[in-house]
């Protein structure tokens, strides 16, 4: 195993590096994950196979490709298999790749570290009329757009305010986990070091709080104040779990209930927050473009083809023959695989990710016996980061942008690496 682990040593940093170039720089950070994908594969196909997980991901790429050849749109199926076969492949290699708490630890200071200045592009972009000239996005992969896109709300370098969102509360999710760990050990041993980073840490939250409100995204809004109560529980500060219920009680009473008092509190909340919350904001929007019309009309499909689907990527075009109108996704992703893959390729899907979140949970509900120290912390904000990444799904679609999918899977492969590393026993990790 010595002659193999400088070859895993070189992996893991190209690893590292791609990570650390793919929200700003896509394209170097894509060739380096795929790097890592071929190489991991060379190097442990044996073991790769051998592992049951793949098998359910095996057997859904199958479904997948059957339900491609049966699709209302055959040629758009087959391009949709490009936003999933690749991830389960790199699934499968970085399941292999990353399995110690200090390999997660590394990689969530690696995916927070750029995110002070995508906001700063993102508050250029909005107040500075900041954007890039057209051979940029050539290069660089992103291209800023005067006044956001949509107007009005912080997209910064990605195409839509609601893709920087998802990436924004999953940095701000993992920047949280850094600094309580942080925190607790500058409490114990009060170092210049610990200080210093904690002080960092501190920074990029205030700075990732400002990106999260300018997005206007109300799905960031809940899971940022969702993971803030997690972590607050999870240290056992009752006081801070109080005062964030308090706070959204208020913002939703001055959305939501008006005549019981709202209006006062709306003398106090933002108009813009309490505004966007209750969709004042955008009072007369067709109704064509409303999240309810879309997830009927998706019912409807389901209910015609519940077992093979209409296949990947067609929703838009049946929804534009049907309503006249173009939409790229239905705003929520169960709903639209469900609509797309059927239901079997929907539940296949949820039960591999609820199967590993579940060793997950088990895993931390017995630390002492299954968890080596310094794991359990930043399992759990491993567990958060992805956890806000499903229920932003819940009520949008993120795969269709490659950075945030790719994030995701990234999360979810280091989570199944750490929980199932004991039943992989023989293998070594990278040091």
């Amino acid at each position: 195993m010595n002659n193999r682990r400088p070859k895993l040593d070189w992996v893991w940093r190209c690893l590292q590096f791609s990570v650390l170039a793919l929200p700003l720089f896509p394209a170097l950070g894509e060739v380096g994950l795929a790097v890592v994908l071929v190489w991991v594969w060379r190097s442990r196909y044996r073991q790769i196979i051998r592992f049951p997980l793949n098998w359910g991901l095996a057997v859904l790429s199958i479904w997948l490709i059957v339900c491609s050849l049966f699709a209302y749109r055959p040629l758009e199926s087959w391009l949709g298999l490009a936003n999933f076969l690749p991830f389960f492949a790199l699934f499968a290699a970085l399941n292999v790749l990353i399995k110690r708490s200090h390999q997660l630890r590394q990689l969530a200071r690696l995916l927070v570290i750029p995110s002070p200045a995508i906001v700063i592009l993102g508050l250029g972009q909005l107040y500075l009329g900041w954007q890039t000239p057209s051979w940029w996005q050539t290069i660089f992969g992103w291209g800023l757009v005067a006044v956001g896109e949509p107007a009005g709300r912080m997209s910064s370098v990605f195409i839509y305010a609601n893709f920087l969102a998802v990436y924004l509360t999953t940095a701000f999710t993992l920047c949280l986990g850094l600094w309580l760990e942080t925190w607790q050990r500058w409490r114990s041993k009060r170092t210049s070091r610990s200080g210093w980073i904690l002080f960092a840490l501190t920074a990029i939250l205030l700075i990732n709080s400002v990106g999260l409100v300018l997005t206007s995204s109300r799905n960031a809004w809940g899971i940022a104040f969702f993971s803030a109560i997690a972590f607050a529980m999870y240290a056992g500060w009752r006081w801070l779990v109080g005062s964030i219920a308090a706070i959204v009680t208020v913002i939703c009473w001055a959305a939501f209930v008006p005549n019981w008092g709202g209006i006062w509190w709306r003398k106090i909340v933002p108009v813009f927050i309490w505004a966007r919350l209750s969709d004042r904001m955008y009072p007369d929007r067709p109704v064509e473009t409303l999240r309810l019309t879309q997830w009927r009309f998706c019912w409807n499909l389901i209910k015609e083809r519940p077992v093979i689907g209409w296949g990947l990527r067609n929703f838009t075009p049946l929804y534009e023959a049907k309503m006249n109108v173009w939409f790229g996704h239905p705003h929520s992703l169960p709903l639209m695989l469900a609509t797309e893959t059927g239901i079997v390729g929907t539940l296949l899907l949820l039960s591999i990710v609820g199967w590993v979140m579940a060793k997950a949970i088990w895993l931390l509900k017995e630390p002492k016996k299954t968890i080596v120290s310094g794991e359990h912390s930043i399992l759990f904000t491993y567990m958060v980061a992805f956890s806000g990444i499903i229920l932003f799904n819940l009520f949008d679609v993120t795969i269709f942008d490659l950075r945030v999918n790719t994030i995701g899977w990234i999360l979810f492969s280091a989570i199944s690496g750490v929980v199932f590393k004991s039943e992989r026993s023989s293998d070594r990790s990278v040091r």
